[in-house]
């Protein structure tokens, strides 16, 4: 089993205007931006210093005409991403794209679970360069956030697939639990049931910066809209979430000085 199984690997942003989107995370988040090489279609890439995070693309004619709006995905390292393709729907899931190549880069599927929660597999063609210690690190994805209709059946189903574990729950009073899961015995994220009116389950992924305070100005600025914070949370962080100006969701992390 290689180091990147049941990991968070990469993430993507699809959306309706990729030169703006690029733009506002990286006067949010302060990631570089540049095109990358070799790609069969327009894709960027966001980079802390050298290091590539996240890539953006332009959301695909089919998934507009299907009303799908822009969105960040989040892309699980596979050893064998057909056979854990297949077993997604074993489980349960659904497979949106079956497997395929992309040429020089990797192969990758996208599929979601029981409850609807979308997520890409994917093995890299070559490993990529280690990654940088996400918890805290500016720029890096710090953390990732399910809203499922019923947490400890999405939690069962990812544990089977990928061999997350359950961690620490956290009272949230009249929200319910909110249920922390790891791996590889780090904790990564946390898992709860969706409020009323939130359409339907999805993940929510946050991006670290050094003043949570400062992105916030930083995001209306933009353009971008502040759904909730920011609000500081146990173990004396503070996080936001918003939505850039093309409508994709997104969360913040970090220390708040301003």
């Amino acid at each position: 089993m290689s180091d990147s199984q049941g990991h968070f690997v990469w993430y993507e942003l699809m959306t309706t205007d990729r030169a703006a989107a690029e733009a506002f995370y990286r006067k949010v988040v302060g990631w570089d931006a540049q095109p990358a090489a070799n790609s069969e279609v327009p894709y960027g890439l966001l980079k802390v210093a050298d290091t590539p995070v996240a890539g953006v693309m332009d959301l695909p004619e089919e998934a507009r005409a299907m009303g799908t709006p822009p969105g960040w995905i989040a892309y699980v390292g596979a050893d064998d991403v057909d056979a854990m393709t297949a077993k997604v729907e074993r489980l349960g899931g659904t497979v949106h794209v079956q497997p395929r190549d992309i040429p020089g880069v990797g192969r990758f599927s996208m599929v979601a679970d029981p409850q609807g929660g979308v997520l890409g597999l994917f093995k890299w063609a070559s490993p990529m360069p280690s990654q940088p210690a996400t918890v805290g690190t500016p720029g890096q994805i710090g953390w990732h956030e399910l809203m499922a209709t019923d947490w400890p059946k999405a939690l069962a189903f990812y544990g089977e697939l990928f061999g997350w574990t359950k961690s620490t729950p956290v009272d949230m009073g009249p929200m319910g639990t909110y249920q922390l899961f790891q791996i590889a015995g780090a904790d990564a994220g946390g898992m709860f049931n969706m409020p009323e009116g939130v359409p339907r389950p999805f993940w929510l992924y946050y991006f670290n910066v050094d003043d949570v305070g400062a992105a916030a100005a930083r995001v209306t600025d933009s353009g971008g809209q502040i759904v909730n914070g920011p609000m500081e949370v146990p173990g004396g962080g503070w996080i936001l979430q918003g939505s850039d100006p093309q409508g994709a969701m997104f969360a913040l992390s970090g220390p708040k000085a301003s």
